[in-house]
């Protein structure tokens, strides 16, 4: 089946649409957006080939109704908009019958930036790593300082039970995703979210299948940041020498953050609280005072230092900022404790990227200094199943006692002599003296920690997906065990 070209033309949002279409609106961002939509008055439907709990349950319990499977069929309402997600590829049934009925059309990131973005302050955290902990901890102070805004995030914020909300305050939060948009508008999900004011976390190579090279990566960064206007500011992590270079290419004020003394804002005595953090902030050589936040981990200070300099910059008390991170209460996802059981803590987080699984093994390390820490590693993301990064993975384990390294599943249009090898990294870790291995299978996975974990372990488990369930079913055996 052949794709037909949709007109770009068409590519508009028509004036006072009443009835919106969803085509992929199971996906965690098209789900929320569907509910924004459904906020403010708007007759919303959709239709996804995976509709499964949570997403289904979150829709039904809003009354939007969702159709199982794509179809031409799905269209036949002739909605007045239909917002394509980006799992929907040109020749998907419903994209062609897109084509043929000649309806408006947006994606997701335009149909944010129309319908939630217009007349506000845009607030964009960007970065190769950091963006929904950043996200959440701009969006969670805000709301703790009385500016709750509206937000957009790729986590659940726990301060609100959701990832997505419409609000009449002037800010909006949004994660901004530097992968594509939709088959038919490949640029950076970020290009469209109208940035006022924007955090720069990190710029690394990641997402092999969209990026050629960190030229690329770089590139589609500065096209971001040469979009703020002169009367914003670009928040930007300068210690990294590849923000430096790319916030050159802001046509706004640039606010240096880190802990390098060129830097305005810098981050200095930093110490480990068990599971929070503490450290001094300085202010063009001024002592501010002592920041608190209840998370592990120098790279999440980081975070919260570039919150404290973004929102100070836009007026707000400094006192006020740190007192709002202080009561930050985490993101899905990321540091998770899913449960405790025989002594046992089971924890979840998205790392995926090399620097990610680093840093945050780090931090669990500094959490939990006498412990043995185990690390669970499934590489999942199109870019941790290629080579690209084999071996930088070789130098972020080291911060754990053991890890446990799921067998990939070999992508189809990729080579094997330039796809990933667990086989490999558990040899080249072993070499390091860590205890590796590798495991077929997520059973194979669980059936060693059933058996081996003890009072004390930490298990750490790392993946950007749901990893079959692992750490409910890792809890459930503990439990049986007992």
């Amino acid at each position: 089946m052949s794709g037909l070209v949709l007109d770009p033309a068409l590519n508009v949002a028509p004036v006072s649409p009443r009835h919106i279409h969803l085509i992929g609106i199971c996906g965690t961002g098209m789900a929320a957006l569907a509910a924004m939509l459904l906020q403010q008055g708007f007759t919303v439907t959709g239709s996804d080939q995976n509709v499964y709990p949570p997403m289904s349950d979150f829709l039904a319990a809003l009354g939007i109704e969702v159709m199982t499977g794509y179809a031409a069929a799905n269209l036949a309402a002739r909605p007045d908009l239909v917002i394509v997600g980006n799992v929907v590829r040109a020749t998907n049934p419903e994209a062609i019958e897109l084509g043929r009925l000649r309806l408006p059309y947006l994606s997701m990131p335009q149909a944010l930036g129309h319908f939630f973005l217009e007349g506000k302050r845009s607030l964009v955290v960007a970065g190769t790593h950091g963006k929904t902990t950043t996200s959440s901890l701009l969006a969670t102070t805000l709301h703790r300082i009385g500016a709750t805004p509206g937000f957009m995030i790729g986590g659940l914020v726990e301060a609100f039970g959701r990832n997505a909300q419409v609000s009449d305050g002037p800010f909006f939060v949004v994660e901004g995703d530097e992968y594509d948009t939709a088959f038919f508008n490949k640029v950076s999900k970020f290009q469209h979210y109208r940035p006022h004011c924007a955090i720069l976390t990190s710029v690394e190579f990641d997402h092999a299948d969209i990026f050629a090279d960190l030229a690329a990566i770089k590139a589609a960064f500065a096209e971001f940041v040469g979009r703020i206007p002169p009367e914003g500011v670009l928040v930007a992590h300068v210690d990294d020498p590849v923000v430096a270079e790319v916030a050159g290419a802001a046509g706004c004020p640039v606010i240096g953050y880190g802990v390098g003394s060129d830097c305005e804002w810098r981050l200095a005595d930093f110490t480990a609280r068990g599971l929070a953090s503490e450290w001094t902030v300085i202010h063009r050589g001024e002592t501010m005072g002592r920041c608190r936040l209840p998370m592990p981990g120098h790279h999440n200070a980081l975070n919260s230092l570039a919150v404290i300099a973004l929102l100070t910059h836009l007026g707000f008390d400094f006192e006020a900022v740190v007192a709002g991170l202080a009561t930050f209460e985490g993101v899905k996802r990321r540091q998770q404790i899913r449960g405790v059981v025989r002594g046992v803590t089971v924890l979840d987080d998205f790392a995926h990227h090399p620097t990610a699984v680093r840093e945050t093994l780090a931090a669990l390390r500094l959490a939990w200094p006498n412990n043995r820490l185990i690390a669970v590693f499934e590489p999942r993301t199109n870019s941790s199943r290629r080579a690209v990064f084999q071996e930088d993975y070789t130098r972020v384990f080291a911060a754990a006692d053991r890890v446990l390294i799921r067998e990939h599943v070999p992508l189809d249009t990729v080579p094997a002599a330039d796809q990933f090898s667990s086989g490999r990294l558990a040899t080249d870790l072993r070499d390091q003296g860590i205890a590796a291995r590798v495991y077929v299978d997520t059973e194979a996975i669980l059936a060693d920690l059933a058996h081996s974990c003890g009072d004390g372990d930490v298990v750490a488990i790392l993946s950007n997906g749901g990893f079959d369930n692992i750490h409910d079913r890792l809890l459930s055996l503990l439990a049986q065990a007992a």
